[in-house]
């Protein structure tokens, strides 16, 4: 891989990006960045410089000791990695962040920017967000594409939800603004089991990485970490009758030819009803 100007000259990148925060219910879409990195072992690149972008206070930097006795801060940051995953014959490009604080116009400018000096082909963007879908179903995946094409290509169920946004969604918009080929993938995880990790929601979102570049990417344990998740909250509902009487209602739902995500009121209003069934009290999720 040759360099020019400090950025690698890449074959045909395509770039996939998530971001920690608001986007990434149950950590769904930053740990499919993880593993994405991990078994193609990505190589930084570049960094978005986190001065403009952040407010400490909210978001810490990290403090820790390498080799014992050197104290190093880790700045929270937007970092952009190449792979090139064995027998691809195309480059990745991996953007792995955190929701910025502020200034998101200018984040997501300095992100495009660095797209097009590395001349990416391709903004594939990774969300995740709370549904009422039974956790026993293949996770539904929605999204949206610059184009009817694309939307019918990779099998999109439009988003319809209408309220606040994140960071990928406003980066989404900017990157159709700037005429990049983009698209997105949003997994619905279940709003009752929306503790980190959620490997099916994971291996979800890696399905469709791997529809995007034609390309096997090799999942490690993660099939079986959700099998054992599956598991895990079919015993909770074994254990727990109402909790058991909920998930059978949403099986039964799920032949229903919309999908969609839950607004915050409305996640709170169908947990209001299943603890006032259970006698009130506990948390909104189930582990």
């Amino acid at each position: 891989m040759s360099e020019f100007d400090g950025l690698p000259v890449l074959r045909s990148p395509v770039a996939i990006a998530a971001f920690e925060g608001w986007n990434d219910a149950a950590d769904a879409a930053s740990s499919t960045l993880d593993h994405l990195e991990q078994v193609w072992d990505a190589k930084q690149v570049a960094a978005i410089d986190p001065e403009d972008y952040y407010d400490f206070q909210v978001t810490r930097p990290m403090i820790s000791l390498v080799d014992g006795d050197t104290r190093r801060i880790e700045w929270p940051t937007t970092r952009f990695l190449v792979a090139s995953p064995p027998g691809a014959e195309r480059d990745v490009v991996l953007i792995r962040g955190i929701e910025p604080n502020m200034r998101w116009r200018g984040f997501c400018s300095d992100i495009l920017e660095l797209c097009h000096s590395l001349e990416v082909s391709r903004v594939v963007l990774l969300g995740a967000l709370l549904a009422d879908v039974p956790y026993s179903r293949p996770l539904p995946i929605s999204g949206s594409a610059n184009g009817s094409e694309v939307i019918e290509r990779f099998r999109l169920t439009p988003t319809r939800y209408d309220g606040p946004t994140g960071i990928v969604g406003v980066l989404h918009d900017a990157a159709q603004r700037a005429d990049f080929d983009s698209l997105s993938f949003w997994v619905h995880v279940p709003h009752y089991a929306n503790n980190p990790p959620c490997p099916k929601a994971t291996l979800a979102l890696l399905h469709r990485v791997e529809e995007v570049l034609d390309l096997a990417v090799p999942v490690g344990d993660l099939a079986e970490e959700s099998a054992e998740w599956e598991e895990k909250v079919r015993a909770a509902g074994e254990q727990d009758a109402e909790l058991g009487e909920y998930l059978r209602e949403l099986e039964e739902r799920a032949g229903d030819s919309g999908i969609q995500p839950l607004s915050g009121d409305e996640i709170a209003s169908e947990f209001e009803k299943y603890l006032r069934r259970r006698g009130g009290g506990g948390s909104a999720s189930i582990f």
